[in-house]
């Protein structure tokens, strides 16, 4: 049998859906396209662009993405206290766009660069443009965040329960996919040259971003007369806290035996019972930004110096993994689960997705373990290493420490070896030197080996044994401390000397690091004679394949988290505070990289194995918790609760109808009790007289 679907123009359905949660789906899936496009590149503007170091631009970077998660509750007590959702949604995108399009026109470096050489003349200009626009950025995004996916909650009836859990599940699948296609496509164009001076073009990095910003926008707008809008109710912050203060005075106000006893000592108006309906969800959701304290290290630290591929290329994995993943746990797991007859409620869900994010973690240990065989033994503070090479036209003995080694011409020892405070060299007989090492440049005494090359770098070194001078050139950076990103398999060595040329190939792979020797014996022509090539740091071994385990245990874990706890948060919250849940909701994002930082800094671990233990560990525990809580937590219907104190509680009219009404009544008893009397009397004097007769 095959389903068919009616579209219904009195309904506005299609499908059983309305037709009003399309426009919001693709309005979500613009907005995340504009936001995480502009966010993809946004790190490399701070550091090539606006010349800031590492440090500094990550420390921006974070404070951006923090203020994006900590703006929602602004846009939640607007929505639903002031302006009400759609409203909120249309000012705070045009706030957005706003600040989309002045990063755009900050990466334009021709607006002060009056001499032509690439380089703005008034970098202050640019920078104060990309703070402002980051601002307005962060304000826009996080503001409508909470508004809408509640908003879109909103066009559903109470009928139509199944599709609104469904939407839920579209709307993240919009999400993701808006991020997907930004991640691919924005550092594209960032690699386009642009501008007077040809050079990366930032601009267009930012402007297509921009533009798709003001597509989400309209949109929305074009969708407006079909969407079913909730007025706000006042300002509910305020009325939130009168309300907890009153129930509070009340608590202990009224404990005599006299006062009927309350289930909860909140259970005295309908905003209280409102309040009360947040304040234990909002509980609930206590344990849960340790789930993002992981989910946001999923770009794994461990990448940067061990993939056989580029880091770039593990971005896209997380949102194709949810694209697969959403469709099957919509259609065939979670449907296979209920023919099985298991309780499987949202809160239960949100567990086991925090107990798979902690397996990813512990199946991450389990990589860094295997990382750390392949790395090489690196020197501790109290150590130094060092590693012999030979520029001589002769072999070489030589007895240093412990270690015998015989060099040959123009050739260096294949490992480097590691000494304390100092050794002694022998290079032949009667020739004897003691070599000490200064405590102050054990750590830095040979730089190349602290760390392996970041990024799939290559680390590269020349060593001239020539007799002339030579120029050497490796792309267009100079000889001294080269490092390449050239990963197509070959690096031209160009050496110069008066008219003689000559080009020396290299095949190269990923986080490796070289020893180029040039003898004297070096040959012109159309290649490189007699280079030798000493590898100090191997190519990166470790491949792709296995991150594939624990990107698929931390995807699986957020798909079943992160969509059931917006449709959770949705479903739970009181009719005037939809966006003030979902803020709720977001703010444990915003906690959890705050946890980040600090477990970073007070867990002094050497080892990153061992930190992804702790955090996983950690996990489990909050995991644990959470279940306990869920385990005494009561599902509750607002939309019943509301109407039970609607009914309990009338409005003034009906109040004052009803008090005149009571009045009326009295009025009327006693009018009938006085002619009653009256009569009463009358007969019985009648009776009187007729017994004296």
């Amino acid at each position: 049998m095959y389903r068919t679907c009616k579209l219904s123009f009195s309904q506005a359905t299609v499908c059983g859906y309305p037709i009003s949660i399309f426009f919001i789906v693709v309005n979500e899936f613009c907005e995340r396209f504009s936001y995480y496009g502009m966010r993809a590149v946004l790190v490399l503007y701070f550091k090539y662009f606006l010349k800031w170091d590492d440090d500094f631009a990550t420390t921006i970077y974070h404070t951006f993405v923090a203020l994006c998660y900590l703006t929602p509750i602004l846009g939640a007590i607007v929505a639903d206290s002031w302006l009400g959702k759609f409203k909120t949604i249309i000012y705070l995108s045009i706030v957005y766009a706003v600040g989309q399009v002045i990063m755009a026109i900050s990466a334009i470096s021709d607006i002060t660069d009056t001499n032509k050489d690439g380089t703005p003349d008034n970098m202050t200009f640019h920078i104060a443009l990309s703070m402002v626009g980051l601002l307005l950025i962060a304000l826009g995004t996080g503001g409508i965040k909470p508004c809408v996916a509640a908003f879109g909650g909103d066009q559903f009836e109470d009928h139509q329960e199944k599709q609104r859990s469904t939407f839920f599940s579209i709307f993240y699948l919009s999400i993701n996919a808006g991020s997907l296609l930004s991640t691919i496509i924005t550092p594209v164009l960032r690699a386009y040259e642009c501008g007077a001076v040809k050079q990366q073009c930032y601009p267009l990095a930012f402007g297509v971003p921009a533009a798709l910003m003001v597509v989400a926008l309209i949109v929305f707008i074009v969708g407006s007369g079909m969407y079913t809008k909730t007025a706000p109710q006042g300002n509910i912050m305020v009325r939130v806290c009168k309300c907890i203060g009153f129930a509070i005075q009340n608590r202990f106000r009224h404990r005599s035996s006299q006062y009927p006893k309350r289930e909860h000592w909140m259970d005295w108006k309908l905003l209280i019972a409102q309040v009360k309906m947040v304040l234990k969800v909002l509980f609930l959701y206590i344990p849960l930004p340790m789930f993002w304290a992981l989910f946001d290290q999923q770009v794994w630290t461990t990448l940067p110096g061990i993939l056989t591929i580029q880091p770039d290329q593990m971005q896209t994995v997380n949102p194709i993994l949810i694209l697969v993943l959403v469709p099957i746990m919509d259609s065939i797991i979670y449907p296979l689960i209920a023919k099985c007859k298991l309780n499987f409620s949202p809160l239960k869900r949100m567990t086991v997705g925090m107990f798979l994010a902690a397996l990813a973690f512990v199946a991450a240990a389990l990589v860094q373990i295997q990382i750390d065989n392949t790395l090489p033994t690196f020197p501790s503070k109290t150590q130094s290493q060092a590693k012999f090479i030979n520029m001589l036209n002769t072999s070489l003995t030589i007895k240093a420490g412990q270690n015998d080694l015989e060099l040959l011409p123009f050739k260096a020892s294949d490992d480097y070896l590691t000494f304390d405070d100092s050794f002694i060299l022998n290079l032949g007989p009667g020739v004897d030197q003691a070599v000490s090492l200064p405590d102050g440049n054990r750590s830095t005494l040979f730089s190349d080996l602290k760390t392996k090359p970041e990024q799939g770098a290559n680390a590269i070194r020349f060593l001239n044994g020539f007799e002339k001078l030579l120029n050497v050139t490796v792309g267009n950076e100079l000889f001294e401390s080269i490092v390449t990103n050239n990963m197509s398999g070959y690096i031209n060595v160009i050496a110069l000397d008066g008219v003689q040329t000559c080009t020396y190939q290299l095949t190269l792979g990923f986080g490796s690091s070289y020893t180029l020797i040039i003898p004297p014996s070096l040959t012109f022509g159309q290649e490189c004679g007699g280079i030798e090539s000493e590898m100090d740091i191997s190519p990166n071994s470790i491949h792709m394949a296995w991150l594939i385990p624990q990107y698929f245990l931390i995807t699986a874990g957020e798909v079943v988290f992160s969509v059931t706890g917006l449709e959770f948060s949705y479903s739970q919250a009181p009719s005037n505070m939809k966006s003030v849940l979902q803020a709720g909701w977001l703010l444990t994002v915003a906690v959890g990289n705050i946890i980040v930082l600090i477990v970073a800094e007070a867990a002094t671990l050497e080892e990153q194995w061992a930190e992804y233990i702790l955090f996983a560990s950690l996990l489990v525990l909050v995991c644990i918790i959470f279940a306990i809580q869920a385990y005494f937590y009561t599902y509750i219907d607002p939309t019943a609760i509301e109407a039970q104190f609607t009914k309990r509680e009338p409005d003034e009219k009906e109040k004052r109808k009803s008090i005149e009404m009571v009045k009326k009544d009295s009025v009327e008893n006693h009018n009938e009790k006085r002619k009653a009397s009256h009569s009463s009397s009358s007969s019985s004097d009648e009776e009187t007289k007729q017994t004296r007769i």
